[in-house]
């Protein structure tokens, strides 16, 4: 597994920001997507900062560095497939780190599979891809951590934004259902160990 992935640990109820904290202090580098959230008590609001992600913390680190993640205090597990660690390409942590850190209102979004694709043309997020969406004449650009199955929406202007081609569609019949399934193409796979 390269280095230039992340893995994503899943944290115990609330503990993201404590085990987060515990590997800074061990020297992994790691990422909590952190965002502002508002609530509103009777007449008065509250701002306080909570997890995009909610119980999941991205580390680098190699499989020498495994047994370490594991032992310490917060975390459940990492997210495998296949019984090995699940590796989260460095380009969609930057996507991530990119919209979080502008002045735009980032909020999570629930994950999607389909939808246009497109790309930041203009602004803060130039480059950044992910799915358009339309919400109450607001359009959204839906970031997606396929790994985790979790999504974030920030807000774009429409204007700004270039549709990608078309990814391969990929389309599946079952024949014992009769059911057929169009799909689009994912990331590439990463590539073996």
């Amino acid at each position: 597994m390269s280095e230039t992935y992340w893995l994503v640990c899943h944290t115990k109820p609330r503990c993201e920001k404590k085990f987060a904290a515990l590997m800074a202090a061990e020297k992994f580098e790691h990422y909590l997507a952190l965002v502002v959230s508002v609530r509103r008590y009777a007449q008065q609001s509250k701002k306080f900062t909570m997890p995009l992600f909610p119980g999941y913390v991205f580390v680098r680190g190699g499989p020498a560095r495994w047994l370490q993640i594991l032992t310490t205090a917060g975390v459940s597990s990492i997210v495998s497939c296949g019984g090995r660690p699940a590796a989260i390409p460095h380009s969609e942590i930057e996507g991530v780190r990119r919209i979080v850190e502008t002045t735009l209102r980032v909020e999570p979004h629930p994950f999607l599979r389909s939808g246009d694709w497109v790309r930041v043309k203009y602004g803060p997020i130039a480059g950044v891809e992910g799915i358009l969406l339309r919400k109450k004449n607001i359009a959204r650009l839906v970031l997606s951590v396929e790994m985790l199955g979790k999504s974030a929406a920030v807000e774009v202007d429409a204007t700004h934004v270039e549709r990608i081609p078309s990814r391969a569609l990929r389309i599946e019949l079952d024949l014992q259902t009769n059911f057929i399934s169009v799909r689009t193409g994912g990331r590439p796979s990463l590539p073996a160990a």
